[in-house]
């Protein structure tokens, strides 16, 4: 087997696609992440930044929330223009990508979503964009997840939110995170997953469940030997995420990802591409499905592509969760089709759900 070193520089094995799974897979954004975004910064960039138009429908505002952490976050909170402000609406959170940021996909569905009638929040998830916590490119489930209920706790306050029909939709890697945060925080009263990935299973399991169990534990041995290394005083050992470039050894995943992440279609300068080796032992005792069935009986949805590499998340989240529950299968879509091409994501499903469940 190649040295550790090289697969996280260039991974050309199973263990090398579960150290890209975890910094790319739905997942990591498309520029390196300077680490100097925080807490605050969300009124600096007050600009219009996003990776898709902006609505003639919709206002957005700049807010930061803190959570129960510690760690302040930066969202935008989208609204209908129209909106009746003399009564309380549903409202809905939206998670992004694991390393997105809230100018890319998660911001583009609260978008589409607030032209719908939603008050729509979508935030950077902690250590990332314009949200605090350092060091920067830490993956924490715990943080990730408790990110969603300080979310509700913000929404809960709002003038125009009633605090008792608040939703979440989480893409890709969100979508394992408000799994956990909606089994633990019954004030989640619906739940959609786009695209979803379980983080933990793709860290142990690598895609398809691929990575053996001598792989496992040598990565989780190299992220130990990284803890003594750090704690020698050594910097960060980051994992690598999108390609920077394709090459002609790229596979059709690095080249799905690579297409919005690193082209005018999704690129983001705040996006993360690494995360730090020492975060994955967290990732890998992540297990968001163990408690799924204590979402019921609140409502979950599940949408993934025909043809997504990712599909068999959703459909085994799907087998494992109590009624009531909903599996949408977009014709055609792969993976990252769900994360901006608005003609084939199924809005008025997400729009029909939420409108029942948040009534």
């Amino acid at each position: 087997m190649p040295s550790l070193d090289r697969l996280l520089t260039k991974p050309t094995t199973a263990l090398g696609a579960v150290l890209v799974a975890v910094a790319t897979l739905g997942l990591a954004g498309c520029a390196t992440s300077t680490g100097e975004t925080g807490p605050g910064n969300a009124a600096a960039s007050a600009e219009w930044d996003n990776t898709f138009p902006a609505s003639d429908a919709v206002s957005v505002e700049k807010v930061n929330f803190g959570n129960r952490l510690g760690i302040t976050l930066a969202g935008d909170l989208y609204m209908p223009k129209n909106i009746d402000t003399s009564v309380r609406h549903p409202a809905l959170i939206v998670g992004h990508p694991y390393g997105g940021v809230k100018e890319q996909t998660s911001g583009l569905y609260a978008q589409q979503m607030a032209e719908r009638g939603f008050v729509t929040l979508a935030f950077d998830a902690s250590y990332g964009g314009e949200s605090g916590g350092t060091p920067r490119n830490i993956a924490s489930p715990e943080a990730f997840t408790e990110d969603f209920s300080a979310a509700v706790d913000f929404l809960g306050t709002h003038q125009q939110v009633d605090r008792d029909r608040i939703g979440v939709i989480g893409i890709c890697g969100s979508g394992g995170f408000s799994l956990a945060a909606a089994a633990a925080d019954p004030r989640i009263r619906a739940l959609a997953t786009v695209s979803m990935y379980d983080m933990g299973r793709a860290m142990r399991q690598g895609l398809n469940d691929t990575v053996s169990e001598d792989q496992r534990k040598a990565n989780l041995a190299a992220a130990a030997q990284q803890r003594w290394a750090e704690a020698d005083g050594a910097g960060p050992q980051m994992v690598a995420g999108t390609l920077e470039e394709l090459t002609p050894q790229a596979g059709a995943v690095d080249r799905e990802f690579f297409d919005y992440y690193r082209t005018p279609r999704g690129h983001h300068p705040r996006a993360t591409t690494e995360f730090t080796l020492t975060s994955q032992p967290a990732m890998n005792a992540f297990f968001p499905m163990t408690q799924i069935e204590a979402i019921s009986p609140r409502p979950l949805l599940f949408v993934a592509g025909e043809n997504a590499h990712s599909r068999y998340f959703s459909e085994d989240a799907f087998a494992r969760a109590a009624e009531p529950k909903q599996l949408v299968i977009v014709p055609g879509a792969g993976h990252v089709d769900l994360y901006d091409r608005t003609e084939i994501i199924p809005f008025d499903r997400l729009t029909e759900f939420f409108d029942q469940n948040l009534a």
